[in-house]
Order: structure tokens, then C-alpha cells, then sequence
């Protein structure tokens, strides 16, 4: 599948039309449902396979974002034979307490992995935790950028943002 063709299954897959009620409050009459492209195993294998030749050379392990990461880094394993952790929003109170499923995190290099990027706020605590840990992090990886500052607050981290689509891009391409 060429890029031109994924970024239109993606778009054709996952944009909605309605009326949504957005996290801001705003009212939207066309909502992106990324859970839609991420359920759909033939278009996230497609994904993953054009996300490979986006990871860092020296990456020991993929670290999956909850929820959306998870699939995302899973597949992205499949393809790059590289491990995946599974990164909680927050450290559970009960049972191993971890933040991170799956591995140690500690002298790790790690490459955080999220299917969307908005202003980088989550993607930015998770990050910080990770290196709190002892997990090296210095790139972050995601299938649509929604060009809403997200780049611009890992930068100011240290976190390079490298994004397979920009959203505008994939409006463009549906």
C-alpha cells in the first residue's frame, strides 16, 4: 500500500460525520475515530509496517501508551521484533504497582508509541514518568499529528515527535 493509500484507508475508515460533543466543549459536526483504523487488523498491520522505518536505530524496547499506543506498539513489534511495554496513565496502587507493563524500565532506551498526538500533554507526563524511572527517552512516535502544539512540548522535553501523518494531510488525502 503506497502512503497515499494508506492516509485514504485511514481517513475513509476513521472520519465520522454527526454531531460530537468535543473534550473542549465545542460542537463538532465530523469527529476523527482512531480506535477505528487501530481495530481494524489489516490497516494497523499497514500502519505498523509504515511506522517501521520511522523508529530510531538503538530502540530496546517500543512503550505503548494507554489505550490507543498499546495496539499500535503491539503491531509495531510484530513487524520491528522489537519488545513492547505497556504504559498505565498512572502507576497502579495494587498488586506490582508498575507504571509499565511487560519489561523492566530502567537503562532502557525506550520509544514512546501513541496513535494520536494533540498538544502532547499525555504523551509529555507519560514521557516524564518513564525517564523518572530510569528509561531513556528522546523520540516519540504516532500515526497522526493533529498540529496542535504536541511536537512543540516534546521538543521543549527533549522528545523528537516523528508523526507518520499530519491531520492535514489526512484530510487532504480523503
Amino acid at each position: 500500500m503506497t502512503r497515499a493509500e494508506l492516509a485514504r484507508a485511514i481517513t475513509q475508515r476513521s472520519l465520522i460525520t454527526g454531531e460530537f460533543l468535543l473534550r473542549s466543549g465545542a460542537i463538532s459536526h465530523e469527529y476523527f475515530d482512531k480506535y477505528l483504523f487501530e481495530s481494524d487488523p489489516a490497516l494497523l498491520r499497514a500502519v505498523a509496517e509504515a511506522l517501521a522505518p520511522l523508529v530510531p536505530e538503538g530502540v530496546d524496547a517500543l512503550a505503548g501508551l494507554e489505550l490507543g499506543g498499546v495496539p499500535l506498539a503491539v503491531m509495531l513489534g510484530q513487524v520491528t521484533g522489537l519488545p513492547t511495554l505497556f504504559v498505565r496513565k498512572q502507576a497502579k496502587e495494587y498488586g506490582t504497582r508498575r507504571l509499565a507493563e511487560g519489561g523492566e524500565v530502567a537503562g532502557r532506551r525506550l520509544l514512546v508509541v501513541e496513535d494520536v498526538v494533540t498538544s502532547g500533554g499525555q504523551v509529555v507526563l507519560s514521557t516524564r514518568d518513564l525517564k523518572e524511572r530510569g528509561a531513556s527517552v528522546t523520540h516519540a512516535l504516532c500515526v497522526i499529528d493533529r498540529e496542535a502544539g504536541g511536537a512543540q512540548a516534546l521538543a521543549a522535553e527533549g522528545v523528537e515527535l516523528r508523526a507518520l501523518f499530519s491531520m492535514s494531510e489526512l484530510k487532504a488525502a480523503g
